[in-house]
């Protein structure tokens, strides 16, 4: 056996943290220092601090984007910005936060890590579900602009939750984007952040380690999840009672937002896995694990052609489980909007009161829009599946006297039309969750509503087949 494989082997069981301490080998913690020279006073190379402030920051802004009073309100738009865009000190971290006896170390973004912001990491490109062809950033503004008047986060007269658009696009549009396309892609070349390198100067941690660590930082799961199960993940992100004995691994009492916390990515993933019939969390984090005991193992070397041919297939593994984690909350939502709209349905019928009822439809729809457009800020460009998701959903809710919003004029307000019959958007919400199947062979399927399309199109007719999917 040669060296090098003596010593991959070695470190898919154990990792040398320091002296005589060895680090678990089913925990992303504790890998040495492999930089060749390095000086410093660090023993562990592991660092995605960043990528943990900017899950406080993302988590923060949806709270905020909830809490405006229904005026005008130029405070509030600022103090979002911040979080979005700013770079400052002095930002608390408003979620997560202590609740009951789960107990969080860390008070202040800069507690985490400093100067990070989520507009510097946000998707560039034009975002074609929403009129304007915004870019992913001009679009979050644009959201919060809407929020910082709305009350609390809710348009009633065009169906928007801006809470649950921004968060569910960032989650797609930074997390997800940064990790698949940037990261887990054009940094595993050969060129860019080389193995045999510090990240940069003075660096306790590789260009390929520190690269690979902040893709996982991106994921959001505790350093330890392959310890646990989905319910335990779900229920650390929760902050439930049940969740504090999970998350705290190292036995002090707190929870570390920057190891033992979950963040939205692999909350969604433990979610749809509690179900029983997928396995994207523990996926997802065992090819991230084994990515980072490869790289460890070159020593500080450069990887081989082999080291990176490998490393591409655990990076193609947490791209696909990822993608389908968020084509499964697609599925999910659409389904949820199905059955409000069913239920709105009926209370229309009846002459009763639709307002708490829409509110639910509204928080669905932004949560459905909002993975929507998360599943197209990847790495690949899903072309016509992209085209039919957009066309289906539209660039807003059918609202309760058929109109809808389709486009935004010169001065950001919203232009509505008329919009679908209101059995057809039903059926588009059914045929979304059949293009989730048929393009990305999601399995959890939560809130399944494709046993209803043979009849809705029965009923429809012609309309059934009308193009907009």
């Amino acid at each position: 056996m040669s060296k090098r494989t003596t010593a991959l082997a070695l470190t898919a069981t154990l990792v040398l943290v320091s002296g005589n301490v060895m680090a678990d080998g089913m925990v992303y913690e504790g890998f040495p220092v492999t930089v060749k020279g390095y000086s410093g006073s660090k023993a562990n190379s592991v660092a995605y601090t960043g990528q943990i402030a900017r899950q406080t920051l993302h988590d923060s802004l949806k709270k905020l984007a909830g809490s405006g009073n229904g005026s005008a309100n130029p405070e509030l738009k600022a103090e979002m910005m911040a979080y979005f865009q700013g770079k400052g000190a002095g930002r608390k971290i408003l979620v997560p936060k202590t609740k009951g006896s789960f107990v969080i170390a860390q008070d202040a973004v800069d507690d985490i890590s400093k100067k990070k912001n989520l507009a510097g990491k946000t998707y560039k490109g034009a975002i074609s579900g929403m009129p304007n062809n915004m870019t992913g950033p001009e679009l979050v503004a644009f959201w919060i602009d809407k929020a910082s008047s709305a009350n609390k986060g809710f348009d009633k007269d065009n169906g928007y939750d801006y809470a649950q658009l921004i968060s569910k696009f960032l989650m797609g549009a930074s997390f997800y984007n940064q990790a698949v396309d940037n990261y887990l892609d054009e940094k595993l070349s050969a060129e860019k952040k080389p193995n045999d390198k510090p990240y940069k100067d003075g660096a306790a941690y590789t260009g390929k380690e520190h690269s690979w660590d902040e893709a996982f930082g991106y994921f959001g799961t505790p350093a330890h999840t392959l310890k646990l199960t989905p319910k335990d993940v779900y229920n650390i992100a929760k902050r439930k009672p049940d969740g504090m004995k999970a998350a705290d691994y190292n036995k002090d009492g707190k929870v570390d937002l920057k190891s033992e916390m979950a963040f939205g990515p692999a909350y969604y993933a433990a979610g749809f896995d509690k179900g029983g019939k997928t396995q994207y969390l523990h996926t997802i984090t065992k090819a991230f694990l084994d990515g980072r005991k490869l790289i460890t193992a070159a020593k500080g070397e450069k990887l081989t052609e082999g080291d990176r041919s490998k490393l591409k297939q655990y990076a193609a593994v947490i791209g696909q489980n990822w993608e389908r984690v968020l084509a499964e909350a697609v599925f999910k939502y659409a389904g949820s909007v199905y059955k409000d709209m069913m239920k709105l349905q009926t209370i229309t019928e009846s002459n009763g009161d639709t307002n708490e009822q829409f509110r639910k439809y509204a928080k669905h729809w932004g949560e459905l829009k909002g993975f929507a457009l998360s599943l197209q800020s990847g790495k690949a460009n899903l072309g016509e599946t992209a085209t039919k998701l957009n066309r289906m959903i539209g660039a807003g809710p059918l609202l309760l006297n058929a109109s809808q919003v389709v486009d935004i004029d010169s001065k950001g307000n919203y232009v509505r039309d008329q919009g679908q019959d209101w059995g057809e958007y039903m059926l588009h919400m059914a045929k979304v969750q059949k293009l989730m199947i048929d393009q990305f062979g999601v399995k959890a399927r939560n809130n399944d509503v494709t046993g209803d399309m043979a009849d809705l199109a029965a009923k429809l007719g012609d309309k059934a087949s009308a193009e907009n999917d």
